[in-house]
């Protein structure tokens, strides 16, 4: 399912919506998740929005922010992140977070399913995982262009759907 028709289906009955971007910037590809909610974040200025959203920048600890995203109250989390799930590099897909497994070989400190689990039970929120495919994970590179076009990519289509135009 194209990724704008998959986010208006899942936010439709949304009324809070809370967008967390994980990943590394000092680590290639990692950066993905971040760098989709940093360009949101500057897209957003002067916007008004389709539905409550806040942005929240979760970095390689987004547990970090459990109690902000918790004060929230999202009934919606949309989490953004580079997901290795052996597709082309730049590749996106909509994971179900029931589709994830406990294990985390990632560069969170919290596995994703323990970290989602955690935020459902205490705010009752629906979560949706957009993932990128990362290529390099290397410490101290830049993003891939595969993976930067794929950021303009989701970012874009995230905007069109929460910020309504002016």
């Amino acid at each position: 399912m194209p990724l704008r028709r998959a986010l208006l289906r899942w936010l439709d009955p949304a009324q809070r919506v809370a967008v967390l971007g994980i990943g590394s910037d000092l680590r290639g590809d990692d950066a993905a998740g971040v760098l989709v909610a940093q360009a949101l974040q500057e897209r957003r200025v002067g916007k008004k929005l389709e539905k409550k959203c806040k942005i929240f920048i979760g970095g390689t600890a987004p547990e970090n922010l459990t109690g902000e995203i918790k004060k929230f109250q999202p009934t919606h989390l949309l989490i953004l992140d580079a997901a290795d799930v052996g597709l082309k590099k730049g590749a996106v897909h909509v994971i179900d977070p029931k589709e994830i497994s406990g294990m985390s070989a990632s560069t969170h400190k919290l596995p994703m399913k323990v970290f989602v689990d955690y935020l459902t039970h205490f705010t009752g929120c629906e979560t949706l995982i957009i993932g990128i495919q990362p290529g390099s994970l290397e410490f101290n590179t830049p993003p891939s262009q595969a993976v930067k076009k794929s950021v303009q990519y989701v970012s874009d289509t995230i905007a069109k759907v929460l910020f309504k135009k002016p």
